[in-house]
């Protein structure tokens, strides 16, 4: 399901999931973008691939798995993270929450889990 105008300005959907997954994140790796988004993970991975090798993004090994961020050297990088932002808050808020629900940053190991479960 397209959610931005990012969708058609690069041609997919993939690459529209990848960019705000990152936007958001500021971090992430194919397979959580793939289940975020319900895009294949083939096509997501491939999208990472083409922005890495313009130099959008980078990628650095995490155990076994290879996470991408935005390259804070690249001017292209931070004139496409602009355009993305704009994207990001035209999001309608209970769609962002849907996309965006799984918390991706690890939890304080004295800090108490809070169940909604009764």
């Amino acid at each position: 399901m397209k959610l931005t105008f990012l969708a058609d300005l690069f041609g997919s959907i993939a690459a529209e999931a990848a960019l705000l997954h990152l936007f958001h994140y500021g971090e992430s790796y194919g397979r959580a973008i793939s289940s975020d988004f319900g895009v294949s993970l083939d096509s997501v991975q491939k999208q990472l691939d083409k922005l890495e090798r313009t130099g959008i993004l980078v990628s650095k090994w995490q155990g076994r798995t290879l996470v991408f961020s935005w390259n804070p050297k690249s001017q292209a990088a931070t004139r496409l993270k602009d355009l993305v932002s704009v994207a990001y808050d035209r999001i309608p808020p209970d769609l962002s929450t849907v996309k965006f629900a799984t918390r991706r940053r690890h939890r304080s190991k004295d800090k108490p889990v809070i169940s909604d479960q009764k």
